[in-house]
């Protein structure tokens, strides 16, 4: 029997996966636990719509990040620091801080989507990476100043 899983089964299938199994394990376990339903031409079309309409959520999510990579890749947040002799810098800029500077000028970026990869703590201009979405980074500006 084939069966469309409609739920992640560990070793067994995906959500969408069409796969051939045994008629007494697709009745007794994967339907009537709702992993799967029968493969027929009503659920084939319920699983053609389902894909159509993720593959257009997924493009418009990627159009907003590229959008959104535009307006950050000009921004520049600026952070006033003390500083010891010699210009040393006490403590540094974390990804926290990033982020709500971010947030009062209406980003809504999480802080695990800043990529920091050392910590801001010298005197200066760094560019932060923000992933956006998978392949899209915008660059931000973070200037320190004392």
């Amino acid at each position: 029997m084939e069966v469309i899983f409609i739920k992640d089964l560990r070793n067994q299938g995906k959500k969408g996966d069409i796969k051939k199994v045994k008629d007494g394990y697709a009745e007794n376990f994967l339907i009537k636990n709702g992993y799967a339903v029968i493969k027929n031409k009503e659920n084939l079309k319920k699983l053609e719509k389902e894909k159509a309409k993720k593959k257009e959520e997924e493009t418009i999510k990627k159009e907003t990040a590229e959008k959104l990579k535009k307006k950050l890749d000009k921004e520049v947040l600026e952070f006033k620091v003390k500083t010891g002799a010699g210009d040393k810098v006490f403590g540094s800029i974390s990804s926290k801080q990033i982020k709500d500077a971010l947030k009062e000028k209406k980003y809504d970026i999480e802080k695990n989507q800043i990529d920091l990869k050392k910590a801001l703590s010298s005197l200066g201009f760094h560019d932060v990476d923000i992933n956006l979405y998978p392949k899209i980074k915008a660059t931000i500006k973070v200037h320190i100043i004392k």
